[in-house]
């Protein structure tokens, strides 16, 4: 229970910091909101009537504890360029990020596990380096471009789908689902070499483990004690992963949905950002830091309850 108490503390100081980072980011970044709004040919009397009336005129100090007040209801303000509350914003554009999330981990669960497997167990072979090779690679190209090339290839050469012809679900869910597997791949592709190469390295620890090795002079074989033995223990190292994943997945998914042209959170945040839009900007960084936050504890509660040795190291330091 302490240790759940402890979480649940790192978890409000985690976001309080980052609710006074997101705020200070905002208002150090140049521009006017009253400005913005009313454009240069406004009087300067406008300008102090609209300060005053979005509150831009009080002390920092006194502007970031009613954000905050704002926050703990739910409630962001209204949106400087579309003129819509940011709840509404949001609430229209989170389900499809949301959806995309969960293809995007649906696919990197599916692939990145049995390859990270497959490279651990078949260590220093032709599936081994080209695997690793292509890990490498996925890694390494930046997202953006990655997207560009899976519209080249995938788009403009194979004709798999229209490039810019997105269609909400709500108009078409057979063209949806379609259309989102391509970003889907295109942000799941890092995350499965990444994936990939952290779980083939604890197979091989645990294939070089003294019990692997007890389990081989009894007569088992390879594959059997792969299945029995190493999984279950090697697949506990990648739980972990799994607050690093969702953290790939939301930053991944600013730039590729801008690339794809997909009314998402990821491209409403661009659009707040250029268009120096602070209520909802800060509202979406808030959101995302909320989610990954959240997901990060969860995750290292559920390791404490998995792995035991994680239990004994946090009982002996707390002692």
């Amino acid at each position: 229970m302490s240790y759940l108490l402890r979480r649940v503390l790192v978890l409000a100081l985690t976001l309080f910091f980052v609710s006074v980072a997101v705020f200070a980011a905002f208002h150090i970044i140049p521009g006017d909101p009253a400005l913005l709004i009313l454009g240069t040919e406004a009087s300067e009397e406008q300008l102090i009537s609209l300060r005053v009336q979005l509150g831009t005129d009080k002390p920092l100090l006194v502007q970031y504890g009613s954000w905050l007040r704002g926050v703990f209801h739910g409630t962001f303000g209204m949106s400087l360029r579309y003129t819509k509350t940011v709840e509404s914003l949001i609430k229209n554009r989170i389900g499809v990020t949301a959806f995309l999330g969960v293809m995007v981990l649906c696919i990197v669960f599916v692939v990145g596990i049995p390859l990270g497997i497959g490279m651990g167990w078949k260590r220093g072979g032709v599936f081994y380096q080209l695997s690793s090779v292509i890990a490498m690679l996925g890694i390494s190209v930046p997202g953006f471009f990655l997207g560009i090339l899976v519209i080249w290839v995938f788009g403009l050469i194979l004709h798999l789908f229209v490039p810019g012809s997105y269609v909400s679900y709500s108009e078409n869910p057979s063209a949806f689902f379609r259309f989102l597997i391509f970003p889907a791949f295109t942000i799941a592709v890092p995350q499965i070499a990444l994936l990939s190469k952290y779980l083939s390295s604890a197979v091989r620890a645990e294939m070089d483990s003294g019990y692997v090795r007890t389990a081989r002079s009894k007569g088992n074989s390879g594959f059997g004690i792969l299945v029995h033995h190493v999984f279950k223990n090697a697949i506990v190292a990648v739980v972990p992963m799994i607050g690093m994943i969702v953290g790939g997945v939301f930053s991944g998914s600013i730039i590729i949905e801008q690339v794809f042209g997909i009314s998402g959170i990821g491209r409403l945040l661009i659009a707040a950002v250029t268009s120096r839009d602070f209520p909802l900007a800060q509202a979406l960084v808030m959101y995302i830091a909320l989610i990954v936050v959240v997901v990060n504890t969860l995750v290292d509660i559920v390791v404490q309850i998995i792995d035991p040795r994680i239990r004994l190291s946090s009982a002996k330091k707390s002692v």
